[in-house]
């Protein structure tokens, strides 16, 4: 189970003072609408299958998120989704008074099925929080996102998929080996490094048998990672860029997040990579990160809120990955950039109730 779906607070986090001369605080306008007047259900995922330890721990991030809110002023109700009937727990619920704030991972018990909460949102007449359905399935897709990036000349790095663990054609080393539909780094480990033909079929074979899918393998860029937070709607604003420092480890197989880094507090790299937020960047590198991330963002269907992890190699970013719903947990890279561009973590999730609300039936004929 994947408690915090997008977790990146990597280890220590250090705020580096250089993102307070390239900030203009002004550039982040609000969205004019009273926040008593928008009704709030914050809806999120409880599956029973999981550990008492697990569900306080998502239900303490989604009451926080809750009392960050409400003390903004949106009067918010807290629903819990513990099946696949999302009419059933919203039925008392009327869409042209309510906006849903959408925190869930998926349906309860149906892997790769985050789409589907917003598909039933969507035939139920809700305004809603974060990527449409279509966005949403889009992202479970890589191979589908990265041709999309490639065909608008977005940097990515070469990739190919493979069905079947022979990969005579590929001749780009180091390489990476992911599973294709997989997020949060899951199957990602420093075995997912590969140096050889050898090792890559042997990686190839392993997510082939342990995930059922097929294996995306990808050019290693071994350089700087930064995960880059954006918001809003037709104008897209950036957020202070975070960079994961991979300066401990000598080894290249460690110089990467892996599943651990981002779910396993004591692991070698959740201890070893460090945050430094905001990334320690001049005027013309945070101007190329603000043109790929805002391109990534718009090709990909982000909508409110998202986050693009890329990396950046011989003065090219590359990107990575898209993650329309990023997690928005108050220790998550999302909220913390948000902190340091001035919004408090109640501010930050009105903002994005307020994005949101220009799509509800009411709210947004009134040009609030």
């Amino acid at each position: 189970m994947i408690i915090n779906k997008e977790a990146d607070a990597i280890g220590p986090v250090g705020i580096c003072p250089i993102w307070r001369e390239h900030t203009n605080k002004g550039k982040y306008m609000p969205v004019d609408i009273d926040p008593s007047e928008l009704n709030v259900v914050l809806l999120y995922n409880l599956d029973p299958a999981w550990t008492s330890r697990e569900k306080e721990e998502v239900v303490s991030w989604s009451s926080h998120l809750y009392q960050a809110i409400s003390d903004i002023g949106h009067p918010t109700t807290m629903v819990q989704l513990q099946n696949a009937n999302v009419t059933s727990v919203l039925k008392s619920f009327d869409p042209l008074s309510h906006l849903v704030f959408n925190w869930c991972e998926g349906i309860p018990g149906i892997s790769h099925s985050e789409f589907m909460v917003a598909q039933s949102l969507e035939s139920l007449g809700f305004a809603f929080t974060g990527a449409s359905s279509d966005a949403l399935a889009l992202a479970q897709d890589k191979r589908r996102v990265m041709e999309i990036l490639d065909e608008l000349n977005i940097p990515i790095p070469a990739w190919r998929l493979y069905d079947t663990p022979d990969a005579r054609d590929w001749d780009l080393f180091p390489a990476i080996v992911k599973p294709v539909n997989e997020h949060c780094s899951e199957g990602v480990t420093s075995d997912s490094v590969v140096m050889t033909e050898a090792e890559l079929n042997k990686r190839i074979g392993y997510i082939l048998k342990i995930y059922h899918q097929a294996a995306l393998v990808e050019d290693f860029i071994d350089g700087r990672e930064f995960h880059v937070s954006l918001w809003g709607n037709g104008r897209i604003e950036l957020l202070p860029p975070a960079e994961m420092d991979f300066s401990l480890f000598t080894d290249i197989h460690d110089r990467l997040c892996t599943y651990d880094a981002k779910f396993v507090p004591g692991s070698l790299h959740y201890e070893g990579i460090k945050t430094l937020l905001p990334a320690p960047l001049d005027n013309e590198e945070i101007q190329a990160i603000e043109a790929i991330c805002r391109s990534a963002y718009a090709a990909s269907g982000c909508r409110d809120y998202g986050r693009i992890d890329l990396r950046m190699r011989d003065g090219v970013y590359y990107v990575l990955d898209v993650n329309p719903n990023a997690d928005i947990s108050f220790d998550a890279s999302l909220a913390l950039t948000a902190e340091l561009a001035g919004f408090s973590y109640g501010q930050f999730g009105s903002r994005i109730v307020r994005l949101a609300a220009r799509r509800h039936p009411v709210w947004g004929r009134s040009g609030m």
